[in-house]
């Protein structure tokens, strides 16, 4: 049965896809962006289509929306973005998450969280399973982002306890595909996009650091199947298991881009920055029967495809 589906920064990396698969399910989308990092070039295909709605809003001021789900994606996910303004990193996370459960309250929709892997911080545990509480520094130039998505955590807890919202969080680990902000910051996009312009591949610190990378159609996938399952609140991990060093990573780029001239050069390690990061994937498998399907060498391919095409 069609839905009539929100979703809060839908022209951005993650929501555009979203928005794309939930139309082809056959539901309304209402795609709502304030267009700090969305960008519109991603949701143009959708612009045709009779079912979809784009309502330019920032989520940090109340909207009403007669809505059956809403997806809260809202929020800058890159660094480079999310320092930018942190004072607006955490309102988004904090006003905009209080909005939208007031708005699922209201409506009696059934709210999805994007939550992050971030608010397991620098961890101390490895691979991170949803029992682990996180290293999080307070007052890192990251906090914004780590701290802001942990009490968007705890409202969604509250909401669902004292009001009966039905919520669902997601943690969310790297991911990349087509779509991502070529300035976006992230190491995929980054290494992709200096690896084209034969420009300096840039690994801050050592490059052992580890990351576990997920395309995004697996995470569409996960979602969805978050999203549609009943009963279950989570927090749930939605990420890769399998894990790369940051040099592995520029290396497999390289050889993926032969005709490159870039060269690997190494800067200073951020403040703060985890040095590992894979998730426990164990209560996805569980519960939603879900796990990434596309290894990173065919992601890397279609993501390398797309950067072609806008560079």
């Amino acid at each position: 049965m069609s839905k009539r589906i929100l979703v809060t920064g839908g022209a951005g990396f993650i929501g555009s896809h979203l928005c794309k698969k939930l139309l082809e399910q056959g539901n309304k989308v209402i795609c709502l962006d304030n267009f700090f990092t969305g960008n519109r070039a991603n949701i143009k295909s959708l612009l045709q289509n009779k079912d979809f709605k784009l309502v330019e809003h920032d989520v940090t001021e109340p909207i009403f929306l007669e809505v059956d789900q809403i997806y809260h994606l809202a929020c800058p996910a890159s660094p480079i973005h999310y320092q930018y303004n942190p004072v607006e990193t955490v309102r988004t996370n904090v006003i905009g998450t209080l909005n939208m459960l007031d708005l699922a309250k209201k409506v009696g929709a059934r709210m999805f969280q994007a939550s992050t892997s971030e608010i397991y911080g620098d961890p101390l545990e490895h691979p991170q399973s949803e029992s682990y509480f996180g290293n999080v520094n307070p007052v890192s130039i990251r906090a914004c982002y780590d701290e802001g998505k942990r009490c968007a955590e705890t409202l969604c807890a509250d909401y669902h306890r004292q009001s009966k919202v039905d919520v669902r969080i997601a943690r969310i680990f790297n991911t990349y595909g087509p779509n991502m902000h070529p300035n976006d910051g992230r190491v995929v996009s980054n290494f992709i996009v200096q690896a084209l312009k034969n420009k300096p591949i840039t690994i801050y610190g050592s490059g052992n650091q580890t990351r576990a990378f997920q395309y995004i159609d697996d995470l569409i996938d996960g979602m969805i199947l978050l999203m549609e399952k009943e009963n279950f609140m989570g927090p749930i991990n939605l990420g890769n298991p399998d894990e790369f060093t940051v040099n592995d990573l520029a290396k497999k780029i390289l050889e993926l881009i032969p005709e490159s001239e870039s060269k690997i050069i190494y800067r200073e390690l951020p403040a703060d920055d985890p040095k590992k990061r894979k998730p426990d994937i164990g209560l996805a498998k569980e519960k939603l029967s879900w796990e990434p399907k596309i290894k990173l060498e065919e992601g890397l391919k279609r993501t390398i495809g797309y950067f072609k095409k806008i560079i």
